[in-house]
């Protein structure tokens, strides 16, 4: 099968199938949100990446094994419209980036810090706090044995350039954050799961930080 993370709200899940971890992306709600379900090859155990919208396709997508953990990558409320129904529906313990959690309905049972782990089944994510889009957006690092790493950005970094900030200072601090935690550790290889539309590379964005920075967005 091939991947291409191009989705659209009401067709079917794209598959990125690695040798530990399967990557189902679908696209919800009324912003083309971008949720990920994460399964542990090993395990079997999942994990949900922003429980955006539409929580029948949600809890379609995740199945009769249900998920173990939901993470919500940043206040917006785009990104947890089906956070209660998900977690009513599956018992699954919640993460949220611990500056951003008071901005969320549903209870965060897990603050999450830079460079907090978690864990799905035997696969384990790196939690990246970048403050510019919101106070407390955390971006997830799958540092892949088995071949180039995969990072969930959530609004923070999209195909063309970072995510929406409202002033200078915010647009400096994410890019900053951006530079030093993402682009500055991570290989050109690196694939990028964005929050909304299609997937990227670090290798296709890496040439136009500069560009970026002079335009200020």
């Amino acid at each position: 099968m091939t991947y291409s993370g191009a989705v659209k709200v009401g067709g079917p899940a794209d598959v990125h199938e690695l040798t530990d971890l399967m990557i189902s992306k679908v696209a919800v709600g009324p912003m083309d949100n971008n949720s990920y379900l994460l399964r542990c090859r090993a395990t079997g155990e999942q994990l949900l990446i922003d429980a955006a919208a539409e929580p029948a396709t949600l809890l379609r997508l995740i199945g009769d094994d249900s998920i173990a953990s939901v993470v919500t990558t940043h206040r917006h409320g785009d990104h947890w419209q089906a956070l209660a129904e998900v977690v009513a529906a599956t018992g699954a313990r919640t993460y949220a980036g611990r500056y951003d959690a008071e901005g969320i309905p549903v209870p965060t049972d897990v603050p999450v810090e830079d460079g907090d782990e978690i864990a799905v089944g035997r696969v384990r994510l790196t939690a990246r706090h970048l403050v510019g889009h919101t106070p407390g957006s955390i971006a997830l690092v799958y540092d892949d044995p088995h071949g180039p790493p995969h990072v969930f950005t959530g609004d923070c970094l999209f195909p063309g350039g970072p995510g929406r900030t409202t002033n200078p200072e915010e647009f400096d601090s994410l890019m900053a954050g951006l530079e030093a935690k993402v682009f500055g550790v991570l290989p050109d290889e690196t694939w990028i799961y964005p929050g909304h539309g299609n997937d990227t590379t670090l290798g296709a964005e890496r040439p136009h930080l500069a560009e970026w920075r002079a335009r200020g967005w």
